[in-house]
Parts: structure tokens; sequence; C-alpha cells
């Protein structure tokens, strides 16, 4: 079960307690709702207070990234809050995308022409697109909200997902790295992605799949890992000694040469994100994703992004992870800066923004609206949509609710630009 955080009068970070025990105290009157999501109480007399060593840990990934909370103790490391953040690169590109459409049909257009100044578009030291920036300030976003939550002294990261040249030339290192323990986990994991975790050749999933050469070793195949990919036992003894193409998958050898996208996204930022958690002024360890794989693995643990960002490292190698449910952190942004939409053509097709906070209330604020009369009497939790004339939306986890009254609304978090579940 996830711990609950807690702070003192004074906004100071204790030791994060059990529900249970919040109960108690909010029951009592001795503590106060600080924040919903994540769930953290203030304490309304007490001040200061004995902490332990609790360590942020992150297992960073192109689409989620999970994040854990541990304390490290004498008998071993054990998880007291966990949660997975879903990023919004590929809705910041789409984004770009679109807009770089309309302005270049707006350039085509017979309108004042304006020669293109190419000399003004200079990118400091260190740029990256939108999109991958868009990831690494999510996680530092976390870390640093944490530890105002949280009195964390340690940070642990994956550095690196894969470490693609080698997994190209095994050789690179000298044959030690080609033998090590954890070299065979890294394989096996980047083509587990590569392949969507199905057989390559009959697409069947759920079941136990057999590293295959494409081309066989005995034909002048290597072990290169574009001439691996995934089979189940009955494709590749089926497959014997023939080629992808022989076996009728002409289409396997050129998928195997695609680079890994995802892979790509993680080691273009892993630089950007050790650098900026590194400011934070904590010691941070470093584990590869080989690593990552193989503690979890090695304790009998199921595949879960938490999961892994509780074993990143070395001290992920003895970890009790509880069954617990973790906090879904979904990356929503902080509304667009567009004043107006525009139709296909790149015209106007709506009037101007109007006030953005409507009776105290902004778009994306959780709220609480109790209906007590009309149509559509009832309790309904969830985002709000505000409209001038003060009549909100109400997206709730199973419908949108239309034309609600202010009146029957009530603030329970300020939009964050995240949204949780």
């Amino acid at each position: 079960m996830q711990k609950v955080f807690v702070l003192d009068k004074n906004k100071k970070p204790l030791m994060p307690c059990h529900p249970a025990r919040a109960r108690q105290l909010l029951k009592g009157g001795k503590a106060a709702v600080f924040r919903r999501f994540p769930f953290t109480i203030i304490l309304k007399h007490r001040e200061g207070g004995d902490v332990q060593n609790i360590r942020f840990k992150i297992d960073p990934g192109s689409k989620n990234s999970g994040i854990a909370l541990v304390i490290d103790g004498k008998r071993g490391s054990k998880v007291i809050w966990a949660g997975v953040i879903e990023h919004r690169g590929d809705q910041i590109k789409r984004d770009l995308e679109k807009r770089r459409a309309i302005r270049r049909n707006r350039r085509n257009r017979k309108t004042r022409y304006r020669k293109p100044r190419f000399l003004n578009r200079s990118r400091p030291k260190g740029w990256l697109p939108p999109s991958l920036e868009s990831r690494v300030e999510n996680i530092v976003t976390w870390v640093r909200r944490s530890i105002k939550w949280c009195p964390i002294n340690a940070l642990s990261l994956e550095t690196v997902r894969f470490d693609t040249q080698k997994l190209q030339n095994p050789e690179i290192s000298g044959v030690e790295y080609q033998q090590g323990e954890l070299f065979g986990y890294e394989v096996r994991e980047y083509l587990l992605e590569k392949w969507n975790r199905k057989c390559a050749y009959c697409g069947k999933t759920n079941t136990p799949l057999q590293i295959e050469h494409i081309v066989p070793k005995n034909r002048g195949g290597s072990n290169r890992i574009s001439n691996l990919t995934l089979a189940c036992k009955e494709c590749n003894l089926r497959k014997g000694n023939k080629t992808a193409t022989e076996f009728g998958y002409p289409k396997i050898q050129m998928q195997a040469k695609k680079p890994l996208k995802d892979v790509a996204i993680v080691n273009s930022t892993k630089k950007r994100l050790y650098d900026q958690l590194n400011k934070f002024g904590f010691d941070i360890e470093c584990g590869s994703g080989g690593r990552t794989k193989y503690n979890p693995i090695n304790q009998g643990y199921r595949k879960d992004h938490w999961i892994d960002a509780a074993c990143v490292g070395k001290s992920g190698r003895n970890v009790h992870i509880p069954e617990l449910k973790p906090l879904k952190i979904k990356a929503m942004g902080w509304g667009s800066r567009q004043m107006c939409r525009v139709d296909k053509y790149g015209f106007p097709r709506t009037s101007a923004k109007s006030v953005k906070i409507v009776k105290g209330f902004q778009t994306g604020d959780i709220v609480k609206a109790v209906v007590t009369k009309g149509k559509k009497i009832g309790t309904y939790v969830g985002r709000v949509a505000i409209r001038a004339i003060g009549s909100f939306n109400i997206r709730t986890s199973k419908e949108i609710v239309q034309g609600i009254s202010w009146k029957y609304c009530q603030s329970l978090q300020k939009v964050d630009g995240y949204c949780y579940n």
C-alpha cells in the first residue's frame, strides 16, 4: 500500500506514514489535507522529527517512466511509494508538425514575401527538440516536487538503456564484455522492445521466445544485433537452416536493420537528465538497462515500470517490493498558447481567448461538484473545463458532464500540468 506524505506545520517533509495513521490524524483534527495527488497531509502543531534515508529511483523511458521511493535500511531496501509518468513527447511532435504545415501553407499563398532568415536560427549548446526536452522536464519536475513532500537524500538513475554500439559489435571492448553477466539481458531486452515482445514470424504473444539468427551462423550469419530476432519454439524449429527470405519472410531482414526509435530517444536524453538531476546536489547512483532487467528477474518480480525503477543500480539487488497500486501520472501540459483556432487554410475560425480564470476556477482544476437540483443531481469528481458564463464541463473517469454551475463546484486541487489516476 502506498504511504502518505507528511509535512510539519512549517511545510518541512517528515517520514511518510501508513494511510490508517493518516486517517487517524485527519479524524482527530491533528492534520489537514495538503494535496490530493499524491495524497499529502500537513500536521497542525508538530514541528520537525526524525527521518530515515530515502532514495528516489528513476527508470526513464520514451513513453513511460517509472519512479519509486525506497527506504534504505540495514536489512535491505523497501518501496514505500511508486508512480508511472506518461510522457507527451509524441503529442508535442504532432503539434509542431501541424504548426509547421500551417506556416508553410501561409507562406506559399499570395502574400507578402519575406526572405528566410536562417542565420537567426542558432541553437544553444546541448539543445534538444521540444518533444525530448519535455521527457526530461517531466522527470525533473517530479524529483523537485518529491523533495518538498518527502525527505529524499539520494537518487538512482538508469543512465543508459542499451549500449547500441556494443550490441552491434560485441568485441568492441574485448571478450570480457561479450561474456559478461549482463550482456545477455541487454540483448534480449533490446530484441523484446524492437519486435514488440512477439514472434517475428507467426506473431504469437504470451509464449516463451527464443533468440534466433535471421541468417544462420553456419551460412555466414553473425551475432550482430541486426542479424537477430525473436521466434517461438515452433517457428524456430520449422525455420531450421533457412534464411528468413527462404523461410518466406523477406521483410524480416529489412525490419531488423531499422534502428529502435525508443532506444534513440532514451539515449539522446540521458546526458541532459543526468546534468539536471546533478544540480540537486544529491549522490546519484547510476545503472544500465541490463542490470535493471537482471535485478527484478533475479528476485522474481514481474515486469512493470515502477518495479524496474525500484531495481535500478546496485541498490536494486535486494529490495522488498510490496503489493501496491502506483500513481499513474499523465503529462497534460499547461494549455495551448494559440490565441484562436484556425481552419485548414490557416485563417481564424474562432474568437480570441477570453479570461483564463472564472469564479476562481481554471481549466484543468480537479473539482468536486455536488448538484442538489435539476436534471443532473449527483456528485461528480474530475477535471473542469471553464466557460465565461459560469457553466462548466467536468470530465470524470467515466463521462463528460456538461452544464454544471460553478456554484456547485468545490476545488480539490489546482491544475499543475498533470492528470492522475
